[in-house]
C-alpha cells in the first residue's frame, strides 16, 4: 500500500531507540522521508529516559531486544512519566509471547521489521492520528494458534477488526483505532460475519 499522498503529515518528535547504531541509522533514513519531523536517538533504556527528560517526544520507537535490556522495561516505566506518548515497537519478533506482552502493554503499534518502508511510515502516521496498527503478519500467527481455520479466508484488514471485535470494540471505537470511517469498518464486519457463518458479533 503506498501512501505518497500522506508523507506531508507531520510525526512530531520521535525517539528511535535501538541498541544497534546501523539499524538505528536504518530507521532514521527511513523517517527521513517524512518531513517537519524532528527524530532523537538512544541506545539503552538509561540513555533514551534521558532524552525523554529533555525533550518533548510524541512517538517513541523501540525493539524489543535492547542488549542485556527490553523495550517492555523501557515502555513501563516512560509511561508512568510520560502517559501521552505515543508508543510503538519496531521489531524482528514474530514470537506469540511478545505480541501479548505488548497488547498488555496497550502499545500504540507493533511493527514488524522487514515490513515494507510505506508500511511503516503508514503505521507512524496511524499512530500520529490516534490510531493503532499491528503487522498483519504477526495477527495471523496469534491467530493460527487457537483459531478455526476458517480464519485464513479473511483479509489481513478483517483480521485487524477481529482482534478489536474480540476486545469488544464498538465499530466507533474501531474506525478510529484503524482511521477508517464507520461505514467502512460496519462493511468489513459484515464481510467477517459472512466468512465464518456467524449471526452476529458476539
Amino acid at each position: 500500500m503506498s501512501n505518497t499522498e500522506n508523507n506531508t503529515v507531520n510525526l512530531g518528535h520521535i525517539l528511535v531507540v535501538d541498541d544497534h547504531p546501523l539499524v538505528r541509522r536504518g530507521i532514521i533514513d527511513i523517517l527521513s522521508i517524512v518531513k517537519e519531523h524532528e527524530i532523537y536517538e538512544a541506545h539503552n533504556i538509561a540513555a533514551a529516559m534521558a532524552v525523554m527528560k529533555t525533550q518533548r517526544i510524541d512517538i517513541l520507537l523501540v525493539d524489543i531486544n535492547l542488549g542485556k535490556e527490553n523495550g517492555f522495561e523501557l515502555i513501563g516505566k516512560a509511561k508512568k512519566d510520560y502517559p501521552d506518548v505515543k508508543y510503538v515497537i519496531l521489531t524482528s519478533s514474530m514470537n506469540i509471547l511478545d505480541y501479548k506482552k505488548a497488547m498488555e502493554l496497550n502499545v500504540a503499534a507493533y511493527i514488524i521489521k522487514d515490513a515494507f518502508i510505506e508500511d511503516i511510515i503508514y503505521a507512524l502516521q496511524v499512530v500520529k492520528r490516534g490510531g493503532k496498527y499491528y503487522s498483519p503478519q504477526i495477527i495471523e500467527k496469534s491467530m493460527n494458534g487457537f483459531m478455526p481455520k476458517e480464519l485464513m479466508n479473511l483479509t489481513d484488514r478483517e483480521k485487524e477488526i477481529l482482534i478489536f471485535l474480540s476486545k469488544g470494540m464498538t465499530n466507533a471505537q474501531i474506525s478510529k483505532a484503524l482511521y477508517i470511517t464507520e461505514g467502512t469498518t460496519k462493511k468489513h464486519i459484515s464481510n467477517i460475519l459472512s466468512k465464518l457463518n456467524l449471526n452476529n458479533r458476539v
